[in-house]
């Protein structure tokens, strides 16, 4: 521990106790299959530093092995000691690190748990000065930059879109024509899709998925800026009526209705014709229904336009590292538009920079329409106490087939308006 930081660090430890876990839904889930090298001018700094340990929440073998594989390149380029650790609960150890004065140096840090961590004074800012700074999607930028400074980068996002089984919808007389691009167009496939065994239309009882709907409204949970909730805004209203009709029409459902997990469950199952979930989704294909032939198309757009959700962590930095200088540098390596593509290649994440998007499309064509949502996604809200105020809104959804929106949203508004007040 650095003396210098004595004060400073009493203060991080005393509100970091306070951290709790929150549960983020896929956010690290991403599908399997589908460098610049570490160093660069940075690197002799980096070595004047102590080692670094880098903590992560994998989504399975295949991003472990790709994550200790970019570490252990730049380790081995800058002649600095790096090790990573995986976390059996991110959030948890994230926390109890930072309570014990001795936080990992790198980290994973999710858009919940980010903004706990840069009011206290727990993370450095560093994200603002590196040389691909401009390079990240202004969304994904958004969602890590508190108090107008760009505190940490993306290491990489996923998005929401409308997945579709080929054969049933051959089956049912569609074409590519028939790709809805509006609300209405949803409604008549899905009708067209709903069989005695099949739903058209299955989601996750979540608003991870169903919030999908309110940013196509027009709506949202928060305002833009951040200072208001929306949570019972005529939009969301709008939102939550047109899903439940759909539900009560009999031509979507939650897919724990249909006794799936998630949506993808449902999907790979045939118990549903069309789902909405992420880019991750492919791996769940691949290793699980590989006979399943299907498609990806953007969500349809809302009386607002289009709308979808995105998800992201970034590579935090600990303020109090022994080697903030070496950390840098590393991230650096890690955010390389050669390592972006390793990491896609290897467990199917989407890259965090604008510039690979093409590239990134033209290696999967398949989920173009994925990397495409980036130019309308809209980020969860990431203030602290949200993403509990979130988890008693998707209690509420639970019943929406049986429920008023109205009184849902009212149910959860007072609570999210606490929260971006503090």
């Amino acid at each position: 521990m650095k003396s210098g930081h004595t004060t400073s660090r009493a203060r991080r430890l005393s509100i970091a106790v306070a951290v709790t876990s929150a549960a983020t839904l896929a956010l690290a889930a991403c599908g399997s299959g589908f460098e610049e090298t570490g160093g660069g001018d940075g690197s002799e700094e980096a070595s004047s530093g102590g080692p670094i340990s880098v903590l992560i929440g994998s989504s399975g073998a295949s991003e472990t092995k790709a994550v200790t594989k970019a570490v252990k390149e730049w380790s081995k380029e800058s002649g600095v000691k790096a090790e990573v650790q995986v976390a059996s609960d991110l959030n948890q150890q994230l926390s109890q690190g930072f309570a014990s004065g001795e936080p990992a140096d790198v980290f994973y840090l999710s858009t919940d748990q980010f903004v706990g961590y840069a009011s206290n004074g727990s993370l450095e800012p560093y994200a603002e000065d590196l040389e691909n700074a401009d390079k990240f999607y202004p969304g994904l930028r958004e969602a890590f930059t508190y108090e107008d400074k760009f505190y940490c980068a993306p290491k990489d996002f996923s998005t929401l879109a409308l997945v579709i089984n080929e054969k049933m919808w051959k089956d049912a007389g569609l074409t590519g024509e028939d790709i809805p691009t509006t609300w209405d167009g949803l409604r008549a496939v899905s009708e067209k899709l709903t069989t005695d065994k099949t739903m058209g239309l299955a989601f996750s009882p979540e608003y991870q998925r169903v919030g999908s709907f309110f940013a196509q409204a027009g709506g949202g949970l928060v305002s833009d800026d951040g200072t208001e909730a929306t949570v019972s805004s005529q939009a969301n209203v709008e939102a939550l009526n047109y899903v439940k009709s759909m539900m009560k029409d009999g031509i979507a459902a939650y897919s724990s209705d249909l006794g799936a997990g998630w949506g993808g469950e449902a999907f790979g199952k045939g118990l549903a014709a069309m789902t909405i979930e992420g880019n991750w989704i492919a791996g769940a294909m691949s290793n699980d229904f590989p006979k399943v032939d299907y498609k990806v198309a953007e969500l349809p757009a809302g009386p607002e336009g289009m709308g979808t959700l995105q998800y992201t962590n970034c590579w935090g930095i600990a303020a109090d590292s022994d080697n903030v200088k070496g950390s840098v540098d590393l991230v650096k390596h890690l955010t390389s538009e050669e390592s972006q593509m390793e990491f896609a290649s290897a467990f199917g994440v989407m890259p965090s920079v604008e510039s690979l998007a093409d590239q990134w499309k033209a290696e999967y064509p398949k989920l173009g329409a994925f990397i495409d949502g980036a130019d309308y996604a809209q980020n969860l809200p990431s203030q602290e106490g949200a993403a509990d105020v979130i988890a008693e809104l998707n209690a509420q959804l639970a019943t929406l087939k049986s429920s008023d929106p109205q009184q849902i949203l009212d149910s959860v508004q007072q609570n999210m308006q606490a929260v971006v007040q503090d």
